[in-house]
């Protein structure tokens, strides 16, 4: 074998090993709908506390292992576009909870699937970045299946659960305009950031609203497992698998979390979504699908909900 042979057979093998990573971050990016149906008597604010708390730790450890410095070293070259990223993040955390607990889980994790629309026209605004005319067509379709998924949501909850999935679909947007404006490759700081921001905020308001801060060990394990394992180690698998992928597969491979996330709760829930939000939600699938395949374009953020 040659070296050309060679560098090729190792360069397909880390392209296999980048895409089983990717695939597996999505999967468990999808059991956060499940986790939060699972919890029984937390509201949002107790949930993104505890969440955020063993996201922290768990990040603070990997950051240390992995660059041998704290995160705030990273933070600190990072500057105030970290900032942004970190409280956007937790905009979004609370409102893809909040969205989770009060409209169907199809409907949140589709519309949660608009972030990365959102964020091409946020980075043509604020960045100046040129948006493709494929990109443009897609959003318009993506506008289009998004219409048709709310258009039939009528009760007071449905239609503030479908405002809120939108909300943290800006959030995510805003978090990944902020890495691109800090020219940030890594993404695990910012993060970390997030969950620290999103310690102090949430139990201040649990303090205000005088919400209990102790929650039954079964709310509290299910929300400290999320942090750790669906959002800290899923961001893990991400960052190593989406090194060297080309954009276009990890959009079509971010799919997964979208596309399996009301799988786990009709499996094991038995909860189903409506006709218009299959229908709508297929077309704004179409629109991602269609925008992936036509040329290259920037990396989504994960949906981390």
């Amino acid at each position: 074998m040659t070296n050309t042979q060679s560098e090729t057979a190792i360069r397909k093998s880390n392209d296999g090993r980048g895409v089983l990573f990717v695939f597996a971050a999505g999967v468990l990016w999808s059991t956060v709908g499940l986790g939060i149906r699972l919890i029984e008597d937390a509201v949002v604010w107790q949930i993104l506390l505890y969440r955020s708390i063993s996201l922290s730790l768990f990040l603070l450890v990997v950051i240390r292992l992995r660059t041998g410095e704290m995160p705030f070293v990273h933070l600190r070259r990072l500057g105030f576009p970290a900032v942004i990223a970190g409280l956007s993040l937790v905009a979004a955390y609370s409102s893809a909870i909040y969205a989770i607990q009060v409209t169907s889980v199809a409907n949140a994790m589709l519309l949660f699937a608009s972030a990365p629309f959102m964020a091409a026209i946020l980075g043509w605004i604020i960045l100046k970045e040129r948006v493709r005319r494929a990109t443009w067509i897609s959003i318009f379709v993506a506008i289009c299946g998004i219409s048709i998924m709310v258009a039939d949501k009528t009760g007071s909850s449905a239609i503030q659960g479908s405002v809120a999935a939108l909300g943290s679909a800006l959030g995510f947007a805003v978090f990944t305009v902020a890495l691109r404006w800090g020219k940030s490759t890594d993404m695990l700081p910012s993060v970390f950031l997030s969950g620290v921001f999103a310690v102090i905020i949430t139990s201040t308001i649990c303090l205000y609203l005088h919400l209990p801060l102790l929650l039954s060990p079964r709310d509290g394990g299910i929300a400290m497992t999320m942090g750790v394992v669906q959002v800290g180690t899923g961001l893990i698998l991400y960052t190593i698998g989406s090194r060297g992928l080309p954009a276009a597969e990890l959009v079509l491979l971010s799919l997964a979390e979208v596309l399996l996330g009301p799988v786990w709760v009709w499996l094991f829930l038995g909860e189903t979504a409506t006709v218009n939000t299959l229908l709508g939600g297929g077309v704004l699938l179409v629109a991602i699908v269609g925008n992936a395949i036509s040329g290259k374009r920037p990396r989504p953020p994960p949906i981390t909900g």
